[in-house]
């Protein structure tokens, strides 16, 4: 008897062993926020660095194990549908996608119901939506949602967080969402209070004491990021259901079931730390996830690993990416932290920095493009001038037009000659709909064409079979020549009531400082921006880009538990900008600062930021001996003094860069070792350091661990020769 038992138990451990992994993906994000370009196309398939966002999150799904994915299409579901039938998705050896196309649903909620109707979930599923981007791994969280089912049934779903440091002047993530407020248990990691409307009074929140009744312990954090990957149990469709009201997925269904103690079902938290996981929920997070790419932080989902569709494009000095056919003229400049896609040419003298260049672009001459997104066959002339901007296909820009910080130009726009089209202006052939929708989930409401079916105006412009502008409205309609230029073509949205604030903080263009300063003065919170606290939780949990990579910018050892990584990132990614475009000095110094506010970072975090990044161009420079090396140090230092001298006020901040300095030696720049001691006689030569600092930075050596004190050691002379000199000089 008891053999037989224990078999039976072998055979149902195998058979529970073989059910498929199962997924849904909602190809809809049942919001407006990256109109009017979604008007045109699905959000699921516009560009993230030239990839589809959906195939980033397919991709990550086949990864981790998922057997069954089922797309949830609604809005442009022909689109989607298309795609998705034409892609590699459906060839994938025990990987297959499968879509659901509704043209009623106007929320998660309905889409959910809608899945649970067709009966095709038979387990434990993941839900994402199409704009995820991940590389974590899921067998624990796995393992850990089915440990917790086996003991309570009511353990219906466990969320994926991670930690991510609001900014105290913004209260936003660096992804552009609101400050998030989670009260968890932290023995159990059970969520007890979610918050995500950033609608508190000073950050005081209130909470229900009956959360503290059994529970020894609750912790309330400010500094989660909510990454929108929850593993859930077949009772969450069922859930949803049996609740009509259930509409939006955190702030109904969340919430709903947080503050409901009759039933009793609970939701728990999976917190990851080495991996990233991040959604695009807006054209800040569209900026910061597509910095993320280039640099790294997403491997393998990076440009030059073909882990799809797509041209192969290679890896260069300092995060630049190529495709194989360029075309670039010998005086063009492209700088650093840049993508340029196939069959793309650009002109002689043109400056291309911190952006994405898509495929088939013609690039004319004189032209300044900057931390900009350009997608496929877009057409330059010369002269133009681009900052912070989103050009999407068949844009045509004019001889001399400029694109302030922030602007959104939808499919085909012409801006006319010399025409400066103003900071966060949207611009889409199709005029801005008249009637804007009740429900803030809805998107548009989709009928069965895929036209919009919320303005008629609209939808007489569409094409029924691709959603794409008929070439007879664009070729007879007369634009506004004061808005779009002579013979330009396009309508410039105005911007909503109330909506302005939205436009610049939620952008893919930097805070401007005017505003950080502004919100800075009139905010109440006593927060010190001077100081960085180190007690407060890091940003985005433990990232590691891949380390094999020749030219990685970030060793190994380095520390990933903090938001200074980013921030060095940026800083590091604004100085090499002006030094290939040769940007005055003051701007570069406005721009850090803006980083230092944005990020909350001391005036020591950017003189060690600023250090590194003038040290590493240093050691990028061409030599082949210590000399050689020695000589490039005093080359960018006799240049770029003055800016680090900017940021070392105190004796504090100086004992930080000599502190940053040992750390490059052992870690991220070897190189240097050798050199310690007369690099730092020459920052002493060139007034960068002063004698103070050096000789407190050996003295707190003083009583340090031997392996400790390799440097001090190394420039003991030049010590000695500090504590003397003020006596020969008497």
């Amino acid at each position: 008897m008891t053999q037989k038992k224990g078999a039976r138990v072998s055979e149902d451990a195998e058979e529970l062993a073989h059910v498929p992994l199962q997924a849904i993906l909602l190809a809809d994000s049942f919001t407006q926020k990256f109109r009017p370009i979604t008007l045109e196309r699905p959000k699921v398939l516009l560009p993230l660095v030239n990839i589809p966002m959906i195939d980033y999150s397919l991709a990550w799904l086949e990864s981790t194990g998922v057997e069954e994915v089922y797309v949830f299409c609604c809005s442009h579901s022909k689109q989607v549908i298309d795609y998705l039938e034409n892609s590699q998705w459906m060839c994938q050896k025990n990987f297959s996608v499968t879509t659901i196309e509704s043209h009623n649903s106007v929320s998660a909620g309905d889409a959910l119901r809608l899945i649970y109707e067709r009966n095709v979930i038979h387990g434990d599923f993941v839900l994402i939506s199409g704009d995820t981007v991940s590389n974590m791994s899921l067998t624990q969280a796995l393992q850990e949602h089915t440990e917790r089912r086996k003991k309570d049934t009511n353990a219906v779903m466990t969320m994926v967080i991670k930690q991510s440091k609001p900014s105290p002047l913004t209260h936003q993530t660096r992804l552009g969402n609101d400050e998030l407020y989670m009260a968890i248990d932290p023995d159990t990691k059970q969520l007890l209070y979610y918050e995500d409307k950033a609608d508190h009074l000073k950050g005081f929140i209130s909470l229900d004491k009956t959360l503290l009744a059994d529970k020894p312990s609750v912790f309330l954090h400010n500094d989660k990021q909510d990454c929108y990957i929850d593993i859930c149990s077949p009772e969450v469709l069922i859930l949803f259901t049996d609740n009509f009201d259930y509409q939006h997925l955190r702030r109904h269904f969340v919430k709903g079931l947080l503050l409901d103690d009759i039933m009793g079902y609970k939701i728990f938290t999976h917190e990851i730390h080495s991996s990233y996981a991040a959604r695009v929920d807006n054209f800040r997070s569209y900026d910061t996830i597509s910095k993320d790419i280039i640099q790294r932080w997403t491997y393998p989902l990076v440009p030059d690993v073909q882990f799809f569709g797509g041209c192969m494009t290679k890896l260069e000095r300092q995060g630049m990416y190529k495709a194989s056919e360029v075309k670039q003229s010998r005086s063009a400049q492209i700088g650093p932290f840049t993508l340029v896609g196939n069959n793309t040419s650009i002109g002689d003298n043109s400056k291309i920095s911190n952006s994405v260049i898509g495929e088939g672009c013609n690039i004319g001459s004189n032209v300044s493009i900057e931390g900009s997104y350009i997608w496929n066959n877009v057409t330059i002339q010369d002269d133009c001038k681009l900052r912070h901007a989103i050009v999407c296909d068949g844009v045509v820009l004019k001889t001399g037009a400029v694109l302030e910080p922030g602007v959104i130009l939808s499919f085909k726009i012409v801006i006319g000659q010399q025409c400066v089209v103003p900071a966060y202006s949207k611009v889409s052939l199709l005029p801005q709909p008249t009637k804007q929708d009740s429900d803030e989930e809805l998107e548009y409401d989709a009928d069965s064409t895929g036209g919009v079916a919320e303005n008629p105006s609209v939808n007489s412009t569409l094409d029924a079979s691709n959603g794409e502008l008929t070439s007879e409205f664009s070729d007879t309609k007369c634009w506004d020549s004061a808005e779009v230029g002579v013979s330009g073509a396009g309508y410039i949205w105005s911007v909503c009531e109330g909506g302005q604030e939205d436009e610049w903080k939620h952008s893919v263009a930097p805070i401007p400082a005017d505003k950080l300063t502004e919100l800075m003065q009139y905010s109440n919170d006593d927060v010190d921006l001077s100081t960085q606290d180190g007690s407060v939780l890091p940003p985005s949990g433990e990232l590691r880009p891949d380390s094999d990579i020749a030219n990685s910018e970030v060793d190994d050892n380095e520390d990933f538990k903090d938001d200074s990584v980013y921030f060095e990132r940026e800083v590091e990614a604004t100085f090499l900008r002006a030094v290939h475009e040769n940007v005055k000095q003051d701007n570069v110094i406005l721009e850090v600062n803006s980083l230092r506010l944005s990020y909350n970072m001391s005036f020591a975090d950017c003189a060690g930021a600023i250090f590194y990044s003038v040290m590493k161009l240093a050691l990028e420079t061409p030599h082949s001996t210590n000399s050689e090396l020695f000589k490039n140090v005093a080359s960018v230092i006799a240049t770029w003094g003055g800016l680090m001298k900017h940021y070392l006020q105190t004796i504090d901040e100086e004992i930080e860069v000599i502190m940053k300095f040992e750390e490059m030696c052992l870690e991220s720049a070897k190189e240097f070792s050798p050199l310690f001691a007369q690099i730092l006689h020459l920052l002493y030569d060139k007034d960068i350091l002063q004698e103070e600092a050096i000789l407190s930075w050996a003295s707190e050596k003083e009583g340090a661990d031997e392996s400790d004190k390799i440097f001090v050691k190394q420039a003991e002379t030049f010590i000695q020769w500090l504590k003397e000199a003020p006596e020969e000089d008497d």
